[in-house]
């Protein structure tokens, strides 16, 4: 089962011919595709999608580069969303010092907030973090003393010490088309280790297009090319890597069960 865990199926760029997208991702052999939520505004479209998609799932959350844009936004209206079926795991959220399009400690406010969602929900938390690696850290650990969730941390690229940190907490991690890119070497070397059971592909589509498709507008389709690399990289059949994420998605996200993923 090959599972797109991370996309944007309603930004600029896939949104204007989406039931294409969603029928090459198909013929590609995509399973399912969770399709994320960064702003309030979205969250509805976004959760449309689902709705008509059967294999595909929405999140609800507020991008950290967004956090200055919703400064009302609490675990109460996060945990009020997330009833709906279709929708899967809290966020993306996090923190991102690279841009910083949001103060920072508004960043962490949000965080935080949505940390406190997905404990409460038990739907797993979707992480962003950009050039903030001490304080993400730092936050998640704090919020696990307070009380187990789940998670994992997205398009992964930060340090080999970062990952050990988040799977010491038990998050999972996530890898997109950047470990397909030549200057990803230390990335490269990252995803060689990560174990098999705590590791997700994506593509952050409409971002990211991993090599062979350098340059053009991503899509979930292309999660099969960062797959291959993937599997390539590690030493594995690129069918076993299929079947093991595969299976780290069905239990991360286990508001999905493995009738509906079948359907």
């Amino acid at each position: 089962m090959l599972i797109d865990s991370h996309c944007h199926l309603n930004y600029k760029g896939l949104v204007e011919e989406q039931a294409d997208i969603l029928d090459r991702a198909r013929k590609a052999g995509v399973s399912i595709m969770l399709n994320i939520a960064t702003r309030e505004s979205e969250w509805d479209a976004v959760i449309g999608t689902a709705e008509r998609n059967s294999d595909v799932w929405a999140t609800v959350g507020i991008h950290p580069h967004e956090a200055d844009a919703h400064p009302e936004m609490d675990t109460v209206k996060l945990v009020a969303r997330a009833q709906h079926p279709r929708v899967i795991g809290i966020g993306e959220t996090g923190l991102d010092y690279y841009y910083d399009h949001s103060d920072r400690e508004q960043q962490k406010r949000s965080f935080r907030a949505h940390i406190a969602a997905a404990r409460e929900t038990g739907l797993p938390l979707i992480v962003h973090t950009r050039d903030a690696e001490a304080d993400t850290i730092e936050i998640l650990a704090d919020e696990m003393g307070k009380g187990a969730y789940t998670g994992l941390i997205h398009c992964f690229t930060a340090s080999a010490n970062f990952a050990d940190q988040a799977l010491a907490l038990g998050l999972y991690i996530s890898i997109s088309g950047i470990v397909t890119f030549k200057n990803a070497r230390e990335l490269q070397e990252t995803a060689a280790r990560l174990p098999q059971d705590r590791l997700l592909v994506e593509t952050d589509a409409p971002f990211l297009a991993p090599v062979p498709h350098r340059g053009r507008t991503c899509e979930p389709a292309f999660v099969a090319d960062t797959a291959r690399f993937l599997a390539e990289l590690r030493g594995e059949d690129v069918a076993e890597l299929h079947a093991y994420t595969g299976r780290n998605f069905l239990t991360l996200f286990n508001k999905v069960t493995v009738q509906e993923a079948a359907a």
